[in-house]
């Protein structure tokens, strides 16, 4: 409303300003011309007076009767305004107070026309060389002249010339054109009255006009324009606090009104744009809230902007300390985010651990068209449970499922990059492999439950005898094979020995089992493949199980022209 009442304040105030401009502009207008005419009118009254007495001086002075001039003048002192009256030689003393033009008369008449004055005076009224008064005597016209006076009021001078006719040619010659000048002063403080109360006037009908026009132009703009103003301005207000659904009623079809119905156009696209962008927003708010993939996202300068459950959850973290602690803390470590962010061929996931989970994060930072950064993104996915599933499907995989050890399956998968890794290192490979003696009487005699727990025992005892970088495997029924990376035939032999010692030693369930092991290594069996070198430990084993069971056989090199690994050194403990 404060706004509101502004914008009519400042409409009627610029309107009132510039109504002021044009009224004052008038009223000193009409005033200084009323000031002229009051002057002009008096200046006129005044020169017809001295004109007048001018041609009644002369008429005393053509009757003869030039004696009675100085009384004349005299008389016309005590007129009312008129502050000096005075007759003038063209020098400008005053004129009939000495006897100079008396005896010039009476000379050039040749008789005593004029009786002398018996009291001579001269009395200087302007000096000689006033300008004024030698343009009244060089051009021969009647000059007014105004001079500030004693009262404080100014006074009008008229100087007005007393001209040669020729009936004065008897008396004075011809030659002057000039025979003297009327010096005539009056005071203006009735003419000033008077212009005091032309600007009274001017003024009290200015203040008048003034009101009159400041209150009809108000009520009119007001009315007009200012109240449609405020109800657009009203209805902006209404809209920007959200209320779309308002409409500026529409009562003209001026520029006002064509502007409120652009504006109410405008409020019913702009509402329409807005349903749908909080149905959009709705529809992203829901996704986001009920994604169970944290999101995080920040704007152009760094600050989080949204933080949704699921990334609480994921980082056991409230949104408020998420974004207290900024974008590049998520993970509690702002080294490895930020190089994850810097780095422009990191695109897909990161898999990382955080807080007894595993965690997947796609983190970026979104680039504008202009290539201004317009915020970063991080999603975060937990993968706790796919990685133990992934673990668990490669561990059985790669394992067997009765005995704990690695399968028939990652057997060949180890041996061959183990063997490719000796060849080309020049280092030793030794491969051990070993059957239970018997066991189809455990399986037949006490049940497969009892070979079963037979082949874990020997399995548990297989393990424990290896290094943690050998392989142990169940190579298939009661089978097994380990491979030894950088042993030798002999140091295979000697882990053979004991394992097969340590099984003889121990019982399952009360039984006594042994095993029967055959021992190869690359190169000192000189096999062109994996295969090869399993196939040499194979048939050492047989040669263990023709030797008589529970005993280890080394694979002897092949003599010249036979077969690879079919000789065996057999010994028996």
């Amino acid at each position: 409303m404060n706004n509101n009442m502004r914008i009519r304040y400042k409409i009627t105030l610029a309107v009132g300003i510039a109504v002021t401009v044009v009224l004052v502009a008038m009223a000193l207008f009409y005033t200084h011309f009323q000031e002229q005419t009051v002057l002009s009118q008096n200046e006129r009254t005044m020169e017809k007076l001295t004109e007048s007495v001018a041609q009644g001086l002369q008429a005393v002075m053509l009757a003869g009767s030039a004696d009675i001039a100085e009384s004349y003048a005299d008389r016309l002192k005590k007129v009312t305004d008129i502050i000096d009256f005075r007759i003038l030689r063209t020098n400008g003393d005053e004129a009939f107070r000495d006897n100079k033009t008396i005896e010039d008369v009476n000379r050039r008449r040749g008789e005593e026309t004029f009786t002398p004055r018996d009291h001579e005076q001269q009395i200087p009224v302007l000096p000689a060389d006033d300008p004024n008064l030698l343009a009244t005597v060089r051009e021969g016209r009647t000059l007014a002249v105004y001079e500030p006076g004693l009262d404080g009021h100014r006074t009008l001078t008229f100087l007005a010339p007393i001209k040669y006719v020729d009936a004065c040619s008897k008396c004075h010659g011809t030659a002057n054109k000039v025979r003297g000048v009327i010096k005539l002063t009056t005071s203006l403080a009735a003419v000033e009255r008077d212009i005091y109360e032309v600007r009274q006037y001017a003024i009290g009908g200015l203040a008048l006009a003034l009101m009159a026009t400041m209150l009809l132009t108000g009520y009119m703009l007001g009315r007009t324009i200012v109240e449609p103003l405020e109800k657009v301005t009203h209805a902006m207000s209404r809209v920007s606090d959200g209320d779309l659904d308002h409409q500026v009623p529409i009562h003209s079809r001026d520029e006002i009104g064509t502007m409120a119905n652009s504006f109410n156009r405008m409020t019913s696209e702009l509402k329409t744009t807005y349903d749908g962008l909080r149905r959009e927003q709705d529809k992203l708010t829901t996704i986001i809230h009920g994604a169970g993939e944290g999101i995080v996202v920040t704007d152009s300068t760094g600050e989080i902007v949204l933080v949704n459950p699921a990334a609480e959850r994921l980082l056991e973290k409230p949104a408020s300390q998420i974004a207290r602690e900024g974008f590049y803390a998520l993970l509690d470590d702002e080294e490895q985010m930020r190089l994850w962010l810097s780095d422009p061929e990191q695109n897909g996931a990161i898999t990382t651990s955080y807080k007894e989970r595993v965690l997947q994060i796609f983190a970026s930072t979104i680039f504008g068209n202009d290539h201004n950064i317009v915020g970063s993104a991080a999603l975060l996915r937990d993968i706790t449970e796919e990685k133990r599933l992934e673990d668990e499907l490669r561990r059985l995989s790669t394992t067997d499922g009765l005995t704990g050890l690695f399968n028939r399956r990652h057997l060949d998968a180890t041996l061959d990059t183990e063997y490719n890794r000796a060849q080309r290192t020049g280092t030793s490979l030794a491969v051990l492999m070993f059957d239970i003696d018997h066991f189809k009487k455990f399986n037949d005699t006490y049940g497969h439950d009892q070979g079963d727990r037979v082949l874990q025992s020997v399995a548990n005892n297989f393990h424990d005898a290896l290094r943690k970088y050998d392989l142990a495997c169940r190579y298939g029924g009661e089978e097994f094979v380990g491979i030894l990376p950088n042993t030798t035939l002999e140091g295979a032999f000697c882990v053979a020995e004991r394992l097969r010692a340590e099984i003889e030693a121990a019982e399952v369930d009360g039984l006594k089992v042994t095993i029967s092991v055959g021992v190869a290594a690359f190169p000192e069996i000189p096999v062109s493949s994996p295969d090869g070198l399993v196939e040499a430990a194979d048939a050492a084993l047989y040669r263990s199980k023709e030797g008589g069971r529970n005993r280890s056989t080394r694979a002897l090199p092949p003599e010249p022209h036979a077969p690879a690994a079919t000789g065996a050194d057999t010994t028996q403990v």
